[in-house]
């Protein structure tokens, strides 16, 4: 996400590392070649003009700090300006209305069927009765892609089959919710051109008919520059109240990112970060901002940990650590975790600094598989009781048949034990040295 403009940003931003102080003539530098990283990520020419005059104007209007060198004065400026560029703070979905209606509409292959899908799958873990409306009466298997998708969520779906007229099917949906008590409505459209007026005036008439409390135009990433002249088009005939990045996973250049909430002044609610259920999160402007500039997002990373982490086994596990307990079946359970939480190498990106060390670094979907292997490989007692593995009699013929049985070599097995061994030493040290912390404590308290 977004490689290329961070390493253009850094390479623009270096002109003044290592500077004593800011001049017109560093700043003038390196604000040209932040310019020419944004059009080159493809941003409105315009926008990456205003924006960069902007960044000029704060930088030689400051004061540097005794403490703050002139490089870190910069970043700061560019990681505002972008933030604000992108819309300053987060925008909240408003579900307003008994059904709340949200009403996707976009270009054909944009994503608004799998984001209805996630949309949903995100709305009913906050407790909410969902239904999904399939409106695309034209696309061959369009209803049946959605009705798969709401099968793995576990959402109901509304279609009508022998109805050619979205408008009807919408409006029908609308009371089968108000009957069934579904609190929030997502009414999935068929793709269209912006161009296309007989298909423009279709949608208007969804609009009007089912009165949506949000209206989210979702548009492929992917699609540069283009992006934003089609959510300007569809603006102007829908007035839509957010958008939707999807694909942002993919090899995107990020301008329609950075550009499009200036263009149609509406903000950017959701991106979608994978083809996965729950590859979706909300926008943060600031966040990803500092993301562009490889800082990271602690955050973010800290938010899907809490989401992932199910705080019953957080607190069985904490107490097996303590107890020096922690076997194999907790390291699964760990791993297991780890995978809920989304694609480990965009994980590792939201660590500051990781984004340029990962960079050249290929990071399977099923890093974890050959591991997982291992384990299920183990009886149930040499996964509760590891010392059988690490030096109890016949631990190689153990090591042996579980390299067989997972399809993995006895070099991967030992180096798991290895590793698995090391880390349980780590822990014993842990919980020594705060069970001394308490010693002492109690001791300097009497």
């Amino acid at each position: 996400m977004f490689q290329n403009l961070s390493e253009r940003l850094e390479g623009a931003l270096k002109v003044i590392k290592g500077k004593h102080k800011i001049t017109e003539i560093n700043v003038a530098e390196a604000v040209k070649d932040v310019r020419k990283a944004l059009v080159e990520a493809d941003v409105n020419y315009k926008i990456a003009k205003e924006i960069t005059e902007r960044i000029k104007e704060k930088a030689l209007g400051q004061k540097i700090l005794i403490a703050v060198e002139p490089y870190q004065l910069m970043i700061k400026i560019v990681e505002d300006e972008l933030a604000q560029l992108m819309g300053g703070q987060k925008a909240d979905l408003m579900l307003t209305g008994s059904p709340a209606v949200v009403l996707m509409a976009g270009l054909q292959g944009s994503g608004k069927t799998t984001f209805s899908a996630k949309l949903a799958n995100q709305i009913k873990r906050q407790g909410r009765q969902v239904l999904l409306v399939a409106c695309d009466v034209y696309r061959p298997a369009a209803i049946e892609q959605l009705k798969t998708l709401a099968l793995q969520i576990g959402v109901d779906v509304y279609s009508e089959p022998e109805n050619n007229n979205p408008v009807a099917i919408a409006q029908n949906a609308i009371q089968y919710a108000k009957a069934n008590h579904k609190n929030v409505v997502i009414v999935d459209t068929a793709g269209r051109l912006a161009v296309d007026e007989e298909m423009m005036n279709e949608i208007e008439k969804i609009k009007k008919a089912i009165n949506p409390c949000e209206i989210l135009f979702v548009v492929d990433s992917m699609t540069g520059q283009d992006a934003v002249n089609t959510a300007k088009a569809f603006n102007e005939r829908l007035d839509f109240t957010g958008v939707v990045l999807t694909k942002l996973d993919g090899d995107t250049r990020g301008g329609a990112a950075l550009s499009i909430r200036a263009v149609v002044e509406k903000p950017i609610k959701f991106i979608g970060t994978s083809e996965k259920i729950d590859g979706i999160d909300v926008f943060h402007p600031d966040r990803m901002a500092r993301r562009i500039l490889n800082m990271g997002d602690v955050v973010g990373l800290v938010e899907k940990a809490q989401q992932a982490f199910d705080e019953k086994e957080a607190e069985r596990l904490n107490k097996k650590l303590r107890q020096n307990q922690f076997d194999f079946n907790d390291f699964l359970s760990q791993i297991q975790q780890i995978k809920k939480m989304g694609n480990i190498k965009d994980l590792m990106s939201m660590v500051p600094g990781m984004s340029k060390m990962m960079k050249d670094v290929d990071i399977p979907e099923d890093a974890f598989k050959s591991t997982e292997a291992i384990i299920f490989s183990m009886t149930p007692k040499e996964r509760e009781n590891p010392q059988l593995l690490i030096s109890g009699n016949g631990s190689g013929s153990r090591r042996k048949r579980i390299a067989l049985g997972s399809g993995t070599s006895i070099q991967e097995v030992n180096a798991l034990v290895k590793q698995f061994e090391e880390m349980r030493k780590v822990i014993k040290k842990i919980n020594a040295m705060q069970n001394t912390g308490k010693k002492l404590g109690k001791i300097f308290g009497r």
